[in-house]
């Protein structure tokens, strides 16, 4: 029995778990790994041993090896839409819920759904057949990947607008990595396996350096590792009655720091399995009629932003910060409290009046540890 069918097999024992779906995704470090083409090797393998598989949604590229393997598959048809004079097509999410296949394979898992859709983002798509009992494999790179967006940007020099939540990654019964190296994967790109001939060297240029894919492929691999600690973790957790981590990143109006703190405590509760939340205090300076229009947007966007990623929001009024962060810390068990380095020019004034000083002692007393993220 060759691996390909091994995996097809393996996942069949997944399925038969659980009345909700069943969720594998295969992960990789850029386009043209072979994601789909493993997609469509297991779907057949799936056929061939009996299973119920259809094609919800599959995205070839005009790649001939990867079309080939569509025939013989059952594929649902997609929906099609109007938008600004032309028709475009959509995952059928209705057809898949009414036909209940036992696996729907489902490609371009951050793919953003045209206006009218039901759900905004094909992950939601994937949530709702999932709670319909219907059993899911799709495929997503590492760049789409929320909490990794600007570990990213400072890699390609790109900013990737289609992302997933890490939630929805901690929602996958399975993880693989789909792995090549640089070089190997630099070969199909010239060989035009990936991408047309005229936006080759375009590529090479940019995101398909070498140096940018090792940094990404170093990414993915511990991406999958680590999903796999957290998987064996939650499971020693649940049977050996283990306390679970739980965090709380404390932010302010301020939006570029909120937002790196919001991503590194998501980035930390993910890797140890734990809960995490996001606290504002409002203090009155920062109150709706002094706080700018702009600011106020920004911080609903990073209080949204921190809800896909999977944190519970807390919002409180309160003149006296570290009161409101021990007081949230106690109330909802922290065990780590996240904050922002302080501005230089407020260090001095923080010592000066014991506030870091009541806070460090206050959370010691809980066995609370502090980080202060850069």
């Amino acid at each position: 029995m060759s691996d390909k069918e091994n995996d097809a097999l393996h996942f069949i024992d997944l399925i038969k778990r659980s009345r909700r779906g069943k969720f594998k995704i295969y992960i990789g470090m850029s386009a043209g790994v072979g994601k789909t083409y493993r997609m469509l090797q297991e779907a057949g393998a799936l056929l061939k041993s009996g299973i119920d598989v259809k094609i919800g949604y599959i995205e070839t590229h005009n790649r001939k090896e990867t079309a080939a393997l569509l025939d013989g598959l059952p594929v649902i048809p997609r929906r099609k839409l109007f938008y600004k004079g032309k028709e475009l097509d959509e995952l059928d999410l209705q057809a898949v819920i009414n036909l209940r296949p036992e696996v729907v394979i489902i490609d371009e898992l951050a793919h953003s759904n045209i206006e009218g859709s039901k759900n905004e983002k094909r992950w939601q798509d994937v949530a709702d057949i999932l709670e319909a009992g219907i059993n899911v494999i799709s495929a997503v790179n590492i760049q789409h990947i929320e909490s990794l967006s600007r570990e990213i940007k400072d890699i390609t020099g790109i900013a990737v607008s289609e992302r997933i939540p890490d939630k929805v990654l901690a929602m996958a019964d399975e993880v693989v990595n789909i792995d090549l190296t640089a070089d190997e994967l630099i070969s199909r790109l010239k060989e035009g396996k990936i991408y047309p001939a005229n936006k080759i060297q375009t590529a090479l240029n940019n995101f398909f350096k070498s140096e940018h894919i090792l940094q990404l492929r170093e990414l993915a691999l511990k991406e999958v590792a680590g999903q796999v600690v957290r998987q064996v973790e939650t499971i020693v957790q649940k049977s050996s009655g283990l306390k679970r981590e739980r965090f709380l990143a404390c932010i302010g109006s301020n939006a570029n720091k909120a937002k790196n703190i919001i991503r590194k405590t998501a980035r930390l509760a993910s890797y140890y399995s734990g809960e995490w939340f996001v606290l504002y205090v409002q203090a009155p300076k920062e109150s709706p009629d002094r706080i700018a229009l702009d600011k106020q947007r920004m911080l609903i966007n990073n209080l949204k932003m921190a809800t896909e990623l999977g944190g519970t929001v807390i919002r409180v009024r309160n003149r006296n910060i570290p009161a409101a962060i021990i007081a949230e810390a106690g109330k909802r068990q922290i065990t780590t409290v996240c904050i922002g380095k302080p501005h230089i020019s407020l260090i001095g004034i923080i010592l000066s009046t014991g506030v870091f000083n009541e806070l460090l002692k206050q959370l010691s007393r809980r066995d609370t540890d502090l980080i202060i993220l850069s």
